[in-house]
Formats: structure tokens, sequence, C-alpha cells
């Protein structure tokens, strides 16, 4: 990297700062650090959503896959996110603004308590806060990789110049920081991204290389589904994805609690869900033609993209890219951050620590921050200890996917009328059943070495036990109350209720 490159990363962590500072005069509770007080246009709320979405891991663990097997990182990946957040525009995304709106609910674990009970809301407030630390530091690590593939910059560094900077901003800020860094980051990303795709086609000279590369690749590359990646990974990858995307990651239904009205959310989740459509395809067509311009690079191909932009982009320009990665990092991170410290302050602390629940408003306002800076801090170190080679991967699909069901599917169908009979029962023994199944397969797959267990196996079994335990527990055992039905009843409409359950 030239001078001009770190000029123009230099002025990016800069903007991104001066966002978190200027953001934190919008900050006057936790409603606001939490939900921006539900005053966050359709738009923004739609682009923020699709950044928070995906990180620097992109260009890590999925270019690697894309480099050595082709199309079908697309097809599992993206196509599965967008078909299932257009879904979830109609079922979900209009019900966890109504939360906020009706209910005064500033977390999205908030609603469980009343929807099933405390120790349903415990559980799944400790095991997804758990998991969103190991999944934030696989992220942290991808970034790193990228620059130190780019600039030699070590790794140690690397996580800690981006984790202080998306430090600073979102315990500043709170989500409305997150938020308008998220469409800074979609601009610059737009521009990276563009930059990339028009090198690629101009090595190949014009737009037509976007079909004649693949008579060039192996013919693999064109299939759909290949190599691990099978039918049956498709199948739990679309549903994992469509729960995931939709409020799963809980960060992700702050965006729709944030708008306006549940009509406003609606258009945020089918604007995401376009950019989830289109967007992908400028960002992994060079990826796929990338065996073509470096080849060779199978055995390390997770630095395939990074040697791309060495080959085909212009001083300032590959500052630019690199901006772009961290922009998508830091775009999850700084949300994941925000919606595990409304989770902690929200839903674990009150319960464990009566001093909590006597707060005053600016006292939970710092305690706010202060959890923003711990967990953020806790997921840096882990980063720093970790074993890079692998690691990003591997928290991605083996971890976060296969684990992502069973805490999902309790939470995202409790919104949905079709199961308002479903209790605690049902959603305890979903839970617990399906994060026990992953144990034992990881076990077997990580240190017994059992290899009949595979990527697909790993993903689909916890998601299939989950899933059949909550349906069969729910009809066998049905727990219906008046709390429940009200509660679910006020999400139907943006209309004022009679009555409202307070959560």
């Amino acid at each position: 990297m030239g001078t001009l490159d770190w000029i123009v990363v230099a002025g990016y962590f800069v903007v991104m700062v001066g966002i978190g500072l200027w953001s934190r005069g919008r900050i006057k509770n936790i409603a606001d650090f939490f939900t921006a007080g539900g005053k966050m246009p359709w738009w923004l709320s739609g682009i923020s959503h699709h950044m928070s979405g995906y990180s620097a891991v992109m260009f890590v663990a999925f270019a690697a896959e894309a480099y050595r097997l082709g199309l079908t990182v697309y097809i599992w990946w993206s196509l599965t996110i967008g078909i299932g957040v257009g879904i979830g525009a109609f079922l979900w995304a209009p019900a966890w603004n109504r939360l906020r709106a009706k209910h005064d609910v500033k977390s999205p674990l908030e609603y469980l308590a009343i929807r099933y009970n405390v120790p349903t809301q415990q559980l799944m407030a400790w095991a997804g806060a758990g998991l969103k630390v190991v999944d934030i530091a696989a992220k942290w690590v991808a970034v790193a990789l990228l620059l130190q593939g780019f600039a030699g910059v070590p790794i140690f560094w690397g996580i800690a110049l981006v984790g202080v900077v998306t430090m600073v901003y979102s315990v500043l800020g709170g989500l409305w920081a997150d938020a308008l860094t998220d469409f800074g980051q979609f601009i610059i990303q737009g521009a990276a991204g563009l930059a990339m795709f028009f090198a690629v086609a101009s090595h190949f000279g014009g737009i037509n290389f976007m079909w004649t590369i693949w008579d060039k690749l192996p013919e693999s590359h064109s299939d759909p589904l290949t190599g691990p990646y099978t039918l049956t990974f498709f199948m739990a990858l679309f549903l994992i994805k469509t729960l995931e995307y939709n409020g799963g990651m809980w960060n992700l239904a702050q965006r729709y609690m944030a708008a306006p009205s549940g009509f406003a959310a609606k258009r945020s989740a089918l604007l995401s869900a376009g950019l989830w459509l289109v967007w992908p395809l400028i960002l992994f067509f060079p990826m796929w033609a990338a065996p073509l311009i470096v080849p060779g690079m199978d055995a390390n191909a997770e630095q395939a993209y990074v040697e791309m932009g060495k080959a085909m982009l212009p001083a300032g320009m590959v500052g630019l890219v690199l901006a772009g990665f961290f922009s998508h990092t830091m775009a999850m991170v700084s949300s994941d951050a925000n919606v595990i410290t409304a989770v902690i302050t929200r839903d674990i602390l009150p319960r464990i620590w009566k001093g909590a629940r006597a707060m005053t408003a600016d006292a939970q306002l710092k305690l706010a921050r202060i959890t923003t800076f711990l967990f953020i801090g806790l997921s840096m170190t882990i980063a720093l200890t970790a074993d890079t080679k692998g690691f990003v991967l591997k928290v991605v699909i083996a971890l976060v996917a296969a684990t992502m069901g069973p805490i999902a599917i309790p939470l995202m169908l409790g919104l949905l009328p079709w199961f308002r009979k479903f209790g605690p029962t049902a959603a305890l023994s979903s839970t617990i059943g399906g994060l026990s199944t992953w144990i034992f397969l990881y076990v077997e797959q990580q240190f017994l070495k059992d290899f009949v267990v595979s990527q697909a196996l790993i993903v689909s079994t916890p998601l299939l036990v989950s899933l059949v335990l909550y349906l069969a527990i729910g009809f066998a055992k049905p727990e219906a109350s008046p709390e429940r039905d009200a509660l679910i009843d006020s999400l139907k409409s943006d209309e004022p209720d009679v009555a409202t359950v307070k959560a």
C-alpha cells in the first residue's frame, strides 16, 4: 500500500469517529441508545439492516470458497438471505416494530418473559450472548487477515486498530451511530466494490466477462451446489438464514424496531432483500474470476481477494477497497455490540443484580455504554488469542450457522399467531435439545475425528431437532394464556390497542 492508500484508510477512521461524536448528542436515554427512539427513516433502517448482515468474512472465508468452488457461495449464502428477508418483510419486520411501539420493548429478547417465561428468556440471552462474542472475534480476525495481506500489518495491531475505532463510536453514539456509519460504509463499499468489478471487466476486455469466464473455469464452478454444499446443506441454511436475518440475529431485529412504524419496517425489509439479491453479485464476480487472474492459490485461497486487489487496482483505490473491508466488519460488530448490550442491561442484569432495576435513566445509559465497551473488549481478546488459520470459516459455519437455529426458532416462531399456544415447555426443550445435539456432533467432528459428521450434518441436525421438538411439544402440550394471546394480537397492525400488555 502506498501513501495515498493510507491517507484514504486514515480518513475513513476519522470520519467514523466523527459520526460517533456527532451521534452522542442525539442520545438522551436508553431508548435512543438501543432503538433510535423509533425515529429512523425506513430507507436508513433498510440500508443499515443490509450492511449489518455481513462483514469482512465475505472477503476472506467466502472469497476463498468462491475461488475454489465458484457460483455455489452466492446460491447458498446471498440468495437464501435475500429470499428469506423478503419473506420476513411480511411475517416478522412489522411485529418487531410493534413490540417497541406498543410494549416499550428495547431488547429483542425482552418480550420472551411474557411470551414464554423468565427461564426461557435467560437461557436464550446467555446462550446468544456467548455465541455472539465468539462470532465477533471471527470478524476481527477476518479484517486483520485482510489488513495483513494488503499492508503487512501484524494481526495483533490490525485487530487493535479496527476494534478501538469501532469501540469509540459504538460507545458514544449507540444505534444512531451504527446506522449512520452503516450508511457511510454503504457508500464506501459501493465505490470499492464497483472499482474492483470494473477493474476485472477491463482486464477481460469488457462487461461480457460475466458470462465468458465460465468456459475458462472448471466445469463445477458453474454448478449451483457443489463440494460440501449439498441440497441438504442449502435447505437447512435457507431456514437458518430466514430466521437469522429476520431477527434471529438480534441486531437485525433492532433495525426494524428503530423504524417509525410497522409499515415502515416492512419497507425497510424489502429494501434490504433487494440489496441482498443484487449487490453481492457485484462483489462475487471478481472472486469467481480470480482463478484466471491469480492462479494457483487453492491452498491459500483466503488471501485471493487481497492478491486481486494488489494486481488490479491503482494507488488510492487499494485503500478504498480496504476501507470497504473495514466497513463490513465495523457495521456488523457495532450493531452486534449494541444489541448484546441491550440484552445484557435489559434482560440479564436485572435478573441477577437488584441494583440494575432501581437505576435512574442516566445511570442506565452509563451502564449501557460500559457494557458495550466491555463486550467489544472481550471479543477482541478472544480474537487476539485465537489460532487464526481456518478460524473464520470454522466459526461462521460450524458454530454460528449450526447454533443459530436452536436459539432463533422459539424467538421467531413465538411472534407468529399460528403458534400462540406454544409455551415455555416447547421453547426450552427446543433450545436445549438443539444446542445439545450441536455439542455432541461438534465434539465428534473436531475432537474424536468422526469424518461421518459432515458440514451439512452439523448445520442441519441441530436445526431439525430444535424445530421438531418445538412443534411436537407445542402441539402435544399447549400452554395458552390471556397474556400471550394479548401480546400476539397486538402485533397484527399499527393501530393502537384498547389495552396492551407491558413487556
